[in-house]
């Protein structure tokens, strides 16, 4: 068993509190690791150690554990929950899990985003468990009079086996909650575990096939209007005047106004991302009365002016240029194609590339593209705003909901004591919801009209208002030897408007010459996070060419990755760092090729393979698929992944299964276009997602057997299907992908 320290310094990582009506509630940090040294506790936050989850324990028994954590698929709201239950020693069936509220005295990071929530919280939950079942063990030991080391627990029960005594919690959790918190607790070994490695159903499994009302576009409040906004059409636009003459006339219509998102003087904070800052707005009683005065509203528009505004990340400032002009989707290849020859940012540098390359006997280069992408969450923008001078309550499907309370706060000029945020289950985030724009502006509605407000972006809306995944470019350079072993390796990257690199990832640190360079180009469109955030380019681009380099080398591609991560395993180089662990790399390789029967080939199957490391997790994947009257058919995928010990197998398998589908969804027909600025695909008969029938006929997932806490699993297996894809595609039909989306059409 592990032993922890709840309490580092003056620091505690847990706070009880005895309820009113009996039973104990334990307090506790999703997020503080057990692992801390007390130099590390006195550097993070105050609020770190306030109250972040609750573990209630009544006295029938009842144990309700409060997810804090916004629930969009990821199944968090049951994985996290199962932690806890494991380490506090009740069965999972006498468990109730609520959604937390929005509580910034009591928590802190409640967000969606980058596969953390169950990193993040492994230790803090499991600390909260065996902290309650301690207390429980003591008070127990109390009442009996007999040592502590006599009392046992199992499924909700404290046992005294000597004088065959047995109490439940709940007959003893009043008691427990007067016990001081220990100083330290020991937390099971995984072999111990009775929850966690074993699958449990969705919590609101139920609900969401029976239509209960728990997504945010399904709130609905007495004397509730509707709410819809309208934006200039291109981008580089922005507002000049309306003329709601027609609009404001028409059927059940209240209102028709502007309102601007920011205040002109606001510095934005890193997720304060806004595509048009001045948006007009139409209130009316019903969404369709609603919509037929949206297109009746004429507006007038305006060029934007270029703009450079400070941002704040995180108490890091940067400077954001904002050109103005309208864009267009052939300039922005032309553009980045023309930044390789100019001067770059060279982020690593190992031995020396070029002359590597001069002395290299094989070169092989080539030069991946990828447009922009919009997220498309099946649950449209969306949120409820009730403003009044005493109190701000809002409703609806969120990522940052914490840094989204500052924000909001500073716009309506009233303390975050007076704002109530309350989380739905949201239909799909991908990173869209974590740019709460249309919060602030259901905000802002509300407190115009005086009234309870639902805003409701329409897919048009959501799709052409921004924000997107950016438009990428990378090209690659890789030098043979004469006995075809890989000696140089150079990668030239950037995007519009932000750069994808990872300079210290594979194969950064398995080749002796390794050069890696980057490049930005400033847009006025807007970009933000994108599931598995530039990752889903730089995976495609790597292993792509790395299955060509392979070739090149007259080598078997896994067997070649292998090779270079044996090369970082047994000779690192010195002096440098890199993000990944090539043993875990090479393990989901290893896995994959056994699972798949690599190497024992259907000459009327075509397999293309690929893996990544992001997100601290691993996934590497077999794609087969056949052509069928020139369109490919993706018949299997089988997938290995290395993240650490999973809690709950079937919602991680869904998980990575869902990864899979969306990725060989966008690598084959995502895309987003511009002609002077304005989206060319505004719904889903424009813009191509896959389809039912196109889903692989099977996924095969397998995980790493691992006594490592878990890592992220939201994002990883998303990146590397795309290579896969384009590798299978190419020993299909000889024609090598460079350019997403693979398929036109």
């Amino acid at each position: 068993m592990a032993t922890v320290k709840t309490k580092t310094g003056r620091r505690s990582f847990l706070k009880n509190t005895a309820l009113a009506g009996g039973g104990m509630m334990l307090g506790f940090s999703w997020l503080a690791s057990c692992k801390m040294t007390p130099e590390d506790v006195n550097k993070l936050p105050e609020e770190w150690f306030k109250i972040n989850g609750y573990l209630k324990i009544a006295d029938n028994g009842q144990v309700t554990i409060l997810s804090p954590n916004p629930e969009g698929g990821q199944n968090v709201k049951t994985s996290m929950p199962m932690i806890v239950a494991d380490e506090l020693g009740v069965d999972w069936k006498d468990v109730i899990v609520e959604q937390a509220p929005l509580d910034t005295n009591a928590f802190t990071f409640q967000y969606l985003g980058g596969s953390q929530a169950i990193r993040r919280g492994w230790e803090g939950l499991r600390m909260a468990g065996a902290s309650a079942r301690a207390m429980l063990i003591t008070a127990a030991a109390d009442t009996w009079q007999v040592p502590i080391e006599e009392i046992t627990t199992m499924g909700g029960f404290l046992h005294h086996k000597k004088t065959d005594k047995i109490l439940s919690y709940g007959a003893m959790a009043s008691k427990a909650s007067t016990v001081k918190i220990p100083e330290e607790v020991q937390l099971k070994d995984k072999d111990d575990f009775s929850i966690i490695g074993t699958s449990q159903r969705n919590v609101d499994g139920k609900k969401i096939v029976t239509g209960k009302p728990i997504f945010g576009i399904d709130t609905h409040r007495k004397g509730m209007l509707i709410a819809m906004i309208v934006h200039p059409p291109a981008f580089g636009l922005k507002l000049k005047s309306i003329d709601d003459s027609v609009a404001i006339t028409m059927p059940g219509i209240h209102d028709v106004f502007t309102i601007k998102v920011f205040e002109d003087d606001y510095e934005k904070a890193f997720f304060d991302t806004r595509t048009f800052n001045e948006v007009a707005v139409v209130v009316g009683n019903s969404t369709w009365e609603v919509m037929n005065a949206k297109k009746a509203l004429k507006i007038e528009c305006e060029p934007i002016e270029s703009t450079t505004d400070t941002r704040d990340r995180f108490g890091q400032k940067w400077h954001e240029h904002t050109p103005a002009g309208l864009e267009n989707t052939t300039d922005h290849y032309a553009q980045m194609e023309a930044m390789y020859l100019k001067k770059t940012e060279v982020r690593r540098r190992d031995g020396d590339p070029e002359a590597a390359f001069i002395k290299a006997n094989k070169i092989i280069e080539a030069t991946y593209t990828a447009p922009f992408l919009a997220h498309n969450c099946m649950e449209p923008m969306n949120f409820f705003a009730h403003v009044t001078a005493e109190k701000a309550e809002l409703i609806g499907p969120l990522q940052k909901p914490e840094l989204t309370e500052k924000t909001l706060s500073a716009r309506l000029g009233i303390s975050p004591e007076k704002i109530d945020i309350q989380m739905t289950r949201m239909g799909g985030g991908y990173g869209r919801r974590s740019y709460a724009h249309w919060l602030i502006e259901a905000a802002l509605i509300s407190q115009k009209m005086n009234a309870p407000v639902k805003l409701i972006y329409t897919r048009e809306d959501e799709m052409t208002d921004g924000i997107y995944r950016p438009s990428y470019l990378a090209r690659y350079r890789a030098g043979l030897d004469k006995d075809n072993k890989l000696i140089a390796f150079h990668v030239n990257t950037g995007g519009i408007p932000q750069s994808p690199l990872h300079q210290d990832r594979f194969p950064a640190g398995a080749v002796d010459n390794y050069l890696a360079e980057d490049w930005t180009i400033d847009s006025n469109l807007t970009v933000g996070s994108f599931r598995a955030p530039s990752s889903n380019f730089m995976a495609s681009a790597e292993q792509s060419f790395l299955d060509e380099v392979a070739e090149a080398a007259e080598k078997d591609p896994i067997d070649f990755r292998l090779e270079l991560l044996d090369r970082a395993i047994t000779n690192p180089i010195e002096g440098k760092t890199n993000d990944y662990d090539p043993l875990r790399y090479a393990s989901v390789l290893k896995l994959v090729k056994e699972k798949s029967n690599w190497g024992q080939e259907n000459v009327n199957i075509h397999r293309g393979v690929s893996a990544y490391f992001c997100h601290n997790s691993y996934a590497a994947q077999v794609l087969d698929l056949v052509m069928e009257d020139g369109k490919p058919i993706v018949k299997k995928v089988t997938c290995a992944v290395d993240c650490g010990i999973v809690v709950n197998p079937d919602a991680a398998t869904n998980l990575a299964e869902g990864g899979i589908v969306d990725g060989i969804g966008n690598a084959l027909y995502g895309e987003l276009t511009f002609v002077d600025g304005r989206p060319q695909e505004s719904n889903f008969d424009k813009y191509r997602m896959i389809r039912m029938q196109e889903a692989p006929k099977e996924i095969d997932i397998h995980f790493v057997e691992s006594e490592l806490a878990p890592t992220g699993l939201g994002e990883p297996t998303f990146p590397p299907v795309f290579a896969a894809v384009a590798n299978a595609l190419y020993k299909a039909t000889g024609k090598r992908h460079y350019n997403q989306p693979f398929i036109k059409g």
